[in-house]
């Protein structure tokens, strides 16, 4: 991200451990309010993720998720996973984790409001800020996905590591 900001959704489904919808939902989320405005002649989305957990590398759900968002959006987007055990190597996590760490204080987490509220308030030393939303829909859990489905998503891997590697392009261009 250019811009000095951040920005996180929250949903309860991510507080009970998140569902790859709401994974996708978060990232949908960041594109509508805040990335189609900074970046209005974008084409293409990269995601840095982790190997595992909602968003991991082998999810067939993640992928189909991120082919919807890709035809809705008309976004080629690209995903590169860190290798298994690496995400410490994610910048994101070192400029601004640790500062919404510092922020919370030790102050129980008993509500979403709370939880987001402090989210929102953090501000690191080099002027990021942060926009945090939270999301009260409800995600599906244990979604099969079937090989048909995953035939239909339009995934094209890289060279390197194409199993971590890979572009989900939309099915239709978007002409506007």
């Amino acid at each position: 991200m250019a811009a000095s900001s951040g920005f996180r959704q929250n949903s309860r489904a991510q507080c009970a451990g998140m569902t790859f919808p709401s994974a996708v939902a978060s990232i949908r989320g960041w594109w509508r309010h805040e990335g189609k405005r900074l970046y209005p002649k974008a084409r293409k989305l990269l995601i840095t993720a982790d190997a595992g957990g909602s968003n991991g590398w082998r999810l067939r759900l993640w992928k189909l998720e991120l082919q919807k968002l890709a035809d809705e959006s008309g976004l080629a987007i690209s995903v590169c996973h860190f290798p298994p055990a690496t995400s410490k190597w994610n910048k994101i996590e070192h400029r601004l984790f640790s500062f919404v760490s510092s922020n919370w204080r030790g102050e129980p987490l008993r509500e979403y409001e709370t939880i987001v509220n402090l989210i929102a308030e953090t501000t690191t030393a080099k002027g990021l800020t942060v926009t945090c939303r939270l999301d009260r829909r409800k995600y599906p859990t244990g979604r099969k996905v079937t090989t048909e489905e995953m035939n239909q998503v339009n995934l094209y891997p890289d060279e390197f590591h194409g199993e971590w590697n890979y572009v989900i392009k939309p099915h239709r261009v978007r002409t506007s």
